[in-house]
Order: structure tokens, then sequence, then C-alpha cells
């Protein structure tokens, strides 16, 4: 479910402190149910590329819309290296305060290019950047009005320049209609199997 900028922007979190020259572009409850020290798991299953052999998300239009996007990155140059993190922009980690700077960092994702900046308790962030834009999915645990916890997906974003903007113009109808719909089912479908698994193990 889509939810306001306001519930990432108003809960007191830790990325507020050093990103605060990003802005909120998306923020979803996900379909993960679960306790109050369950985001960990959350976090490996992120960062796992074992389901469906690393394919980053279900369904053919989305993985469709992922191809066109990656082959005018490569056409444009939009993917190089030298518009990466630590090249075109500064990794977030530089920002970070001392006490998560010396905490836990969290996962890599190995499916899509994010690298993670830190994880705590109700907390990950993960950053990537290309030519059009520098960056990061925030994922907070929050709690349910039943007395449960679930996560929220925040996408923060700084674009580069006219170009940037426009990118992020152009791209969002499709991030509507086809790309997180089929994000959220899956992350659903791979939490439930993973609940179960650690019900019976």
């Amino acid at each position: 479910m889509r939810l306001p900028r306001t519930a990432y922007t108003s809960r007191p979190w830790r990325s507020h402190e050093f990103a605060s020259d990003f802005r909120a572009e998306d923020v979803w409850a996900l379909p993960t149910p679960g306790g109050p020290d369950d985001l960990t798991h959350l976090v490996h299953q992120f960062a796992s590329d074992a389901p469906e052999e690393g394919a980053p998300i279900e369904g053919a239009v989305p993985r469709l819309l992922f191809k066109v996007r990656w082959r005018l990155g490569a056409l444009l140059g939009w993917d190089r290296p030298s518009a990466g993190i630590g090249t075109r922009v500064r990794t977030l980690r530089d920002r970070l305060p001392e006490d998560l700077r010396d905490g836990t960092r969290g996962p890599d994702l190995r499916a899509v290019p994010f690298t993670s900046v830190y994880q705590t308790h109700d907390e990950w962030l993960a950053e990537s950047a290309n030519r059009t834009v520098h960056m990061a999915m925030h994922i907070g645990w929050v709690p349910d009005a039943d007395g449960g916890y679930h996560g929220v997906l925040t996408v923060l974003v700084k674009p580069n320049g006219r170009l940037g903007s426009l990118y992020m113009l152009g791209i969002k109808p499709f991030r509507y209609l086809g790309v997180y719909p089929a994000l959220l089912r899956q992350i659903g479908r791979e939490w439930r199997a993973g609940a179960a698994a650690r019900a019976t193990g």
C-alpha cells in the first residue's frame, strides 16, 4: 500500500540526521507482518539474490521495463563507474555520525546495485548512484495498529540536475503501474515463505 511522505518524514529515523538534502520520493507499506525483532530477516531477504535466479522483481512487464532501462543506461552512459558512488557522488557513509559508522553496516544487495550504508534494530539504509540520480532505499520497521510490526520502504532521491529531474518525472508512471505492484507481491510472497521456514526450523 502506498503511503504519504509523512509516514517517513514524521518518524525520528536516524537518516534525517544526514540525508536532509534527499527527498522522499515513494513510501510503501510492505506486506511483511512480524515481531519487533524481525527487521534483520527482511534485510537478508532484500540482500539475497537466490529467489528466481536473482531477478529483481516478478512479472514480464516489470522485467521488460528494467531491461529497457539498463539498455538505455548502457547506450547513454548513465551507469558507468564514473557516475556512481565514490566517483560522481560521495557515499552517505561519509556523513554518518560516529555511532552509526562504527555500528553494523548491513549487507549489500547483489541482485541490484545498492550498497549498504547502515543498519540498526529498526532501520536499514542502502544507496546507489548513476548519472541521473543519487538514490537511497530506507527500510523502517514500524508497529502495526494490532500490536505487530511491518516494514515501510522509502525511496529517497537526489536528482542530478535537470537530467535527473526529467528522468524521475519520466519513470514515475512506470514505477507506479508496473514496478511497485509486482515488487510488493514478490516481497510478500518471499516473506511468507521465509516466515514459514523459520516457524518449522
